[in-house]
């Protein structure tokens, strides 16, 4: 008997690491990056207590099954959570058809340790890719410093009272932010993966337009589907004022890769746009020196090495997007030395050997006249985000090939 047993040791390991069967494949339909809300986006300490919040997202992909992901990555404290739900949104503001119930590990309660995300029971739910998903969730009590994002271009509605399973929220008050959710999972087909873009705010869609959904990684997920790749998801990991070496709007690029990307169901592929911040921001106060600048590009490019290098490591293929050109931008004004640090940046990213592929999104976004302007078709009119026109054009630049293959 015994020997019979040390003969299945082999056997046993085998199964255990056997990778799961492409029916099981999970994708990242649908993503928020996390970052504590600074105090103008953040709701008032007690608006979460005995509160129902209900929050819209698009997916990107389709699938047979839905799993959620609860975040309360900057918490301080457990977060209890003892009811939430999804339902396809309806057809009026805050309305939901179909709710179920989300469990986890087969209870409707559920408290997140500080610090941690929590993923829902999957729930047997036939979505089609663009269906537009409600998630409910009802708080006991407010979090202890509360995790969300706030560039969500969507409405979330909020109202007092165990509403989740409710058709609608009387009396709900809106907020143009998500909280305490950072993905929506589905169950895709054998060709499943997830395509993740990391960026700043022009990823994460300043100027798109609220509840619309056309941001340019939204775009390109609408791309993919017309080309016939249902099953890959675009997660948008994007956020406003976000910089590659230092803290601004949320946590440096270097510092949220492993949760944001490489902690991402089914991710094959990432997008990386960052840079724009870092170059504005050192400009904003003070001119800098030429060593200065020279010293700035360096850290600039040694972040994208940093980032190739840890992609690459879990077997992932990293497109380099090309910063878009923002002179004129009152907030930034930036300079012609400024100007100069975009353009050598630039030239590394085209460059052979570094990024698996190029977006050349400055190509497509620039006045052919003026090319250190942003054409005025697609400027959003800060001269520093492009317009729901130029977030089209940014998603048509794309190599679908450079994804897909």
């Amino acid at each position: 008997m015994i020997r019979r047993l040390l003969a299945m040791v082999p056997l046993l390991a085998t199964l255990a690491a056997a990778p799961a069967p492409a029916s099981q494949r999970w994708v990242l339909s649908w993503a928020s990056a996390q970052q504590v809300p600074e105090p103008t986006n953040a709701l008032p300490p007690e608006a979460l207590r005995d509160a129902t919040l209900r929050q819209v997202v698009r997916l990107s992909a389709g699938g047979r099954r839905v799993r959620v992901r609860l975040s309360n990555a900057f918490g301080t404290a457990p977060l209890n959570i003892d009811a939430a739900g999804i339902a396809l949104a309806g057809r009026t503001p805050g309305s939901i058809t179909g709710a179920r119930p989300l469990r986890f590990g087969g209870g409707t309660e559920v408290t997140i340790p500080a610090g941690a995300e929590i993923l829902s029971d999957p729930v047997a739910l036939m979505v089609r890719p663009r269906t537009r998903l409600a998630v409910s969730i009802h708080f006991t009590a407010a979090p202890q410093q509360q995790t969300g994002h706030p560039g969500s271009r969507a409405t979330s509605w909020l109202a007092r009272g165990n509403l989740v399973g409710a058709g609608t929220l009387p009396g709900a008050t809106k907020a143009e932010h998500w909280y305490q959710l950072s993905g929506v999972e589905t169950e895709a087909g054998g060709a499943g993966a997830t395509i993740v873009a990391l960026g700043d705010s022009i990823t994460d869609g300043h100027g798109a337009t609220t509840d619309v959904d056309d941001r340019w990684p939204d775009r390109l997920a609408e791309r993919l589907l017309r080309a016939g790749y249902g099953d890959i998801a675009v997660a948008n990991a994007g956020i406003g004022g976000n910089r590659l070496l230092l803290d601004g709007l949320g946590p440096n690029a270097l510092a949220r890769f492993d949760r944001d990307v490489l902690a991402a169901a089914g991710v094959r592929s990432v997008i990386l746009l960052e840079g724009i911040n870092d170059l504005g921001t050192a400009t904003r106060e003070r001119p800098l020196s030429p060593t200065e600048h020279t010293v700035l590009v360096a850290r600039i490019v040694g972040a994208y090495r940093q980032i190739v290098e840890r992609a690459h490591e879990r077997g992932l293929r990293i497109l380099g997007g090309t910063l878009t050109p923002f002179v004129g931008s009152g907030y930034y004004h930036p300079d012609a030395a400024t100007e100069a640090d975009r353009q050598a940046i630039n030239a590394w990213i085209r460059a052979p050997g570094h990024f698996d592929a190029v977006v050349d999104f400055d190509r497509v976004a620039r006045d052919p006249a003026h090319p250190e302007r942003l054409l005025p078709a697609y400027d959003s009119g800060d001269h520093l985000h492009p317009s729901p026109g130029g977030y089209a054009a940014m998603a048509a630049a794309v190599p679908l090939a450079a994804l897909v293959r």
